[in-house]
């Protein structure tokens, strides 16, 4: 593995020339201290929130002992805090390292990968392993919420603009507010397809399906539609992309709670989806949105 204070975006194995190894090969993992982009949005040792960044790999393949081929589609659940991520084309590098590797077991594949990717993040993870059968039959949930892509609205910034979000109270918040009443308190999930941010090395571009969950104040839903655009010309790796929306909507509008969960499509076989939620829940309000089945 490359060592994890090399924060020179140039090395990257994105946007290079690439020989596909198909032996095991750890030192394909090239991770990114996650520092680089908090320490421009937080400041302080304490993060704003808790959550995880959900990878979901579709074709990962190996060989039994006896050379039949084996396939998996596995997830991979990284929490928010590991020192590291893991940059995604060196991640896949890696998977198909294991194309053309002997192992006995599914759960020897299992634990080299626990092994590897976390001392490649530097904290917790969890790895789950779904044969192709079951896989085939988890269908994709009805998405939660309101879309607000409908909205009829003039766009005019496709670069990130943080000032187009704002939390619209009502007449009567307003009223009820002057006569020293507590306002109403929404509570809504909120949806786009629209959002595309775009890969800070090669510019290729990352499309999702983003919620935004939240208490407080209501959020104008063409205000955040026009601000979810504007990433439309924004560069930057998924992971932070979800940490500035969530900076952004905590501060431009105040909520009590909020949680912002990113469904990226998968390319090359594996998608990441990031989810950030703030302190005061209780648990993660949103699941792998694609897999039916439960964890234990």
């Amino acid at each position: 593995m490359k060592n994890t204070t090399n924060t020179d975006i140039v090395a990257l194995p994105l946007g290079q020339a690439t020989v596909y190894k198909t032996q095991y090969d750890a030192s394909l993992l090239y991770p990114i201290p996650r520092l680089n982009t908090r320490q421009t949005l937080f400041t302080g040792n304490a993060l704003p929130f808790v959550g995880s960044d959900l990878w979901t790999a579709y074709e990962v393949s190996w060989l039994n002992s006896q050379g039949m081929p084996q396939l998996r589609l596995v997830e991979f659940i990284f929490a928010h805090d590991t020192v590291n991520i893991v940059e995604s084309k060196s991640f896949k590098l890696y998977l198909n390292s294991f194309n053309q590797t002997h192992l006995d077991s599914e759960n020897d594949l299992k634990r080299i990968m626990f092994d590897d990717l976390s001392a490649a993040a530097v904290g917790a993870l969890e790895i789950f392993f779904y044969d192709l059968d079951d896989a085939n039959n988890l269908a994709i949930d009805h998405l939660p919420g309101q879309c607000i892509d409908a909205c009829d609205i003039r766009i005019e910034h496709y670069h990130r603009k943080a000032q187009l979000l704002c939390a619209n109270q009502s007449d009567i918040e307003n009223e009820a507010q002057a006569e020293g009443d507590a306002p109403t308190v929404e509570n809504e999930t909120l949806y786009s397809h629209l959002l595309k941010t775009n890969c800070p090395v090669t510019n290729q571009p990352d499309w999702a399906t983003i919620f935004i969950q939240y208490s407080g104040p209501k959020i104008k839903a063409e205000n955040l539609l026009a601000y979810l655009v504007s990433f439309r010309e924004h560069q930057d790796f998924h992971e932070n992309c979800v940490e500035q929306i969530f900076f952004d909507i905590e501060q431009q509008c105040k909520p009590t709670s909020l949680a912002v969960y990113a469904r990226y499509t998968r390319r090359g076989g594996l998608d990441i989806n990031p989810v950030r939620y703030s302190l005061n829940n209780t648990e993660q309000p949103f699941k792998n949105l694609r897999l039916r089945t439960r964890r234990q």
